[in-house]
């Protein structure tokens, strides 16, 4: 924490060139990882793609499923 307060400025900066997290400790021990905008976007990106697929998966596992023919069907009735 001291050096993160003391080189902020600097910590930041090779954060947006490097993207690569720094760890912060407390104490000696590991507290938080500090990551750049773009790098955090992204992986909450994955995260959401990765919910949906593990929601798809579970939906199938239930049998809430339907044919494309009925999709397509719905989808057209919708958008009309």
């Amino acid at each position: 924490m001291t050096t993160l307060k003391r080189k902020a400025t600097e910590i930041i900066a090779d954060l947006e060139q490097d993207h690569e997290p720094v760890l912060i400790t407390q104490h000696g021990r590991p507290a938080a990882y500090l990551i750049d905008v773009d790098s955090f976007e992204a992986l909450n990106q994955r995260i959401a793609v990765l919910e949906g697929i593990a929601r798809a998966e579970q939906a199938i596992d239930q049998g809430r499923v339907i044919s494309h023919e009925e999709a397509k069907n719905k989808m057209g009735r919708w958008l009309n």
